[in-house]
């Protein structure tokens, strides 16, 4: 048996003994019949961003290898705003590799992620899910490497103060019980993301909280490993749906909003990437950070302004990207520096066994610490389509590639300092800004729409689609006419409460 499956906290993993990768119609019914599953729900994500579910009884095989070999019809006028009610119909097909027991279904139940299909049979263009399997299939046809991701889930816990070992106000990273109240109720959804797949990094209290009317206020964030990026986006798909449903049952409220109230750390959805070739991560060369990565950054800076239409598509998002807030606001990167949009993180680069001199009965590991080593986009919130904003990372990085300046680039928008210190207004003024209203956002993707549609990523239909949702918002004022409007603030910010 082979150890490392057997560790594995998906039950499908364990109990079939193979990476879901590898599952197969006959694995999901011999799982289903030998496991007492009497229910399969069919769950996808729509043009809201958020998970839908179809219900399925199993009474019989015959009807369960229907279910999993035909999928089933949907009203796509229902989910996409793009399609029209009068030839609305689509198909959802699962796809086997996201199969998980569903944690929270009193009768046991069989969930998968489904991908979109139109009438001819064919995959539906503008489908999240198949925009970003086009995006990573382009990265790789011009690169030659793999494109892989992961996200730093942050979000609010909001229940009744007691009143006892109160936290320090915007100090809760990485905080302790009992000064951090819902650490249980974190490694608790922990358990269960990775049931359903998910390949977790590790989670932590964060920065923000406080007390409001008599309620807390806790940050949270739970981060994941590097994988493919299509896996990366169901995981972060499927643990949003988790954690909501986890507080739903305790009681609790969560939000992953990017601004909770003013003058408090709000939640950001922080993308790391790296890229593989031949099974190697190659953003490093020699101990520093490589021209390939260098290249990849160059993408992001040039199309940075154009991915917020992805990553920050409510007006709140742009109450967040503000100046000193530890969010981004100008159009930069540099090495472990939190005023920039693109950092690069420690990356265990040292030559030193730091295992070796904190235990030092232990031998020199001669552990392969490149395979850590990530870009991290600061710039996205929990308002993101997570498959839009993991596919507009995908073709910055590989526009990085199709750049005949892109060093140059790289070069010029790298910075070593603190941007917003005065001392440092002068390299400040040289960069170029983010948007600051969903409506600039869009200005940005228009002038850039032809890199996302090369190699028919996004359809022409999407991006018209992502234009009319941010100019509706009309907001291209709105930062600057509530800025002493506390309570005009606040009321927005309910309004988009429970966004992504």
């Amino acid at each position: 048996m082979n150890e490392k499956l057997s560790m594995s906290a998906n039950k499908l993993v364990a109990f079939l003994q193979k990476p879901s990768s590898m599952f197969t119609k006959e694995d999901i019914i011999s799982f289903i019949q030998q496991n007492d599953i009497r229910m399969v729900n069919f769950m996808y994500p729509a043009g809201d961003g958020r998970l839908k579910t179809l219900n399925f009884v199993i009474t019989d095989l015959a009807y369960l290898n229907a279910i999993l070999t035909c999928g089933e019809r949907v009203d796509g006028s229902s989910l996409f705003s793009f399609i029209e009610a009068g030839s609305s119909d689509l198909y959802v097909i699962p796809r086997f590799r996201t199969a998980f027991v569903d944690p929270f279904a009193e009768i046991p139940t069989l969930s998968m992620l489904c991908s979109f299909f139109n009438k001819d049979g064919e995959p539906l263009e503008s489908a999240p899910e198949h925009t970003l399997h086009k995006a990573s299939k382009a990265f790789t046809k011009v690169t030659g490497m793999q494109f892989q991701a992961m996200g730093e889930l942050e979000y609010y816990v909001i229940a009744p103060d007691a009143g006892v070992f109160e936290a320090t106000d915007q100090r809760g990273y990485h905080e302790s019980g009992p000064y951090a109240k819902f650490n249980e109720f974190r490694t608790q959804c922990m358990s269960y993301i990775a049931q359903a797949g998910g390949q977790i990094k590790y989670g932590h209290s964060e920065v923000g909280n406080f007390t409001l009317d008599g309620y807390i206020y806790e940050q949270n964030e739970i981060e994941f490993l590097p994988v493919d990026v299509e896996q990366a986006a169901d995981q972060l798909m499927i643990a949003k749906w988790i954690i909501r449903n986890l507080a739903y049952k305790l009681g609790y409220n969560v939000t992953f909003a990017p601004k909770i109230t003013a003058g408090k750390a709000g939640s950001g959805l922080h993308i790391h990437m790296r890229m593989m070739k031949d099974g190697k991560n190659v953003m490093l060369e020699d101990g520093a950070l490589s021209q390939t990565a260098r290249k990849a950054i160059a993408g992001m800076m040039e199309l940075a302004p154009s991915i917020t239409a992805f990553g920050n598509t409510n007006p709140t998002s742009y109450f967040r990207l503000v100046p000193h807030q530890e969010a981004p606001t100008n159009v930069c990167w540099g090495d472990r520096n939190r005023s920039v949009l693109v950092r690069v993180p420690l990356g265990w680069s040292a030559k030193t066994d730091m295992c070796m001199l904190a235990n030092p009965l232990e031998k020199e590991s001669h552990f392969d610490t490149s395979i850590k080593q990530t870009v991290e986009m600061r710039s996205p919130d929990g308002s993101a389509d997570l498959y839009q904003l993991l596919s507009g990372l995908a073709v910055a990085c590989r526009h990085g590639f199709e750049l005949d300046n892109a060093l140059e680039i790289a070069e010029r928008t790298y910075v070593n300092v603190n941007i917003h210190q005065k001392e440092n207004e002068g390299k400040l003024k040289s960069l170029a800004q983010l948007p600051d209203s969903c409506e600039a956002s869009a200005d940005c993707l228009e002038k850039q729409r032809a890199v996302f549609e090369q190699y028919n990523v996004f359809s022409p239909a999407m991006i018209d689609g992502i234009l009319r949702k941010l100019r509706s918002y009309k907001d291209r004022t709105l930062r600057a006419d509530l800025k002493e409007d506390r309570e005009a603030m606040l009321k927005l910010v309910h309004e988009y409460f429970h966004c992504g």
